[in-house]
């Protein structure tokens, strides 16, 4: 049987998908989800094969949810919005449905889903999220069991560490298995520069900015702590500071 997990608020979407399903004997539904968190809980307890992934939900969104996933089944997007099919696709996704779709569309999703392997789907999906950056107003992280949701109004940095970035706000700081590249692509530039090859700075948390040796400075926070600001780094802070 091929397990299968529909995660989406609206019931009637996933009415929807069960009906059309009923022509697929080998396909079984296994949990229906309302939003992200339940999807994230479902997948770890199921495994399984296939989710039907709706993007806009409560909480947190679709591809929050995946980046929540250490191995990620393959996924077939549902949403009302085409604005993500772009990012849909970059984060190879077996298909991506666009509501109200028919049957015959349905059909055709499933169809590529079985002429694909789906270990060799999850790993392009897990390996291809990171790549796939979108302009964002907040950041999920998971520590332990719990998941947090960080606003990004509410960081002053972001700094490498290793293989992770370091997330710092005023409740403490966290851990990203992402790069700093990401971010720098993912946050708006007009708020966060890239003053340091290891920092990714908020410019609202600045103070002042004091030179330091040969043609660095530092950028002081609020809390007074210090972000070397490299050559570059300063010109760039410059450009958006309109100094």
């Amino acid at each position: 049987m091929i397990r299968t997990v529909l995660i989406d608020d609206e019931p009637l979407s996933r009415e929807i998908v069960k009906s059309y399903l009923q022509s697929y004997p080998d396909f079984e539904v296994v949990e229906e989800c309302n939003d992200g968190f339940e999807g994230v809980k479902a997948i770890q307890q199921h495994r399984p094969d296939l989710i039907f992934l709706d993007i806009q939900m409560p909480k947190i969104n679709g591809f929050e949810m995946l980046e929540l996933i250490d191995d990620p089944p393959a996924v077939i997007f549902i949403t009302a919005f085409d604005e993500y099919a772009i990012r849909a696709f970059e984060a190879n996704a077996t298909d991506y449905l666009l509501k109200p779709f028919s049957e015959e569309r349905f059909k055709k999703a499933i169809e590529k889903f079985m002429n694909q392997k789906s270990d060799e789907q999850a790993k392009q999906l897990a390996g291809t999220m990171a790549d796939a950056p979108i302009n964002q107003e907040r950041i999920v992280v998971k520590t332990g069991t719990k998941v947090r949701i960080i606003p990004v109004r509410d960081i002053h940095y972001l700094e490498a560490d290793d293989d992770f970035v370091k997330i710092v706000t005023d409740e403490g700081s966290f851990l990203k298995n992402k790069t700093l590249q990401f971010y720098e692509k993912a946050l708006d530039p007009k708020q966060f520069v890239r003053v340091h090859r290891s920092y990714l700075l908020s410019v609202n948390r600045i103070t002042r900015i004091d030179p330091y040796q040969k043609e660095s400075h530092v950028a002081v926070l609020r809390d007074g702590k210090q972000i070397p600001v490299s050559k570059s780094g300063y010109a760039r802070l410059k450009e958006v500071l309109g100094i």
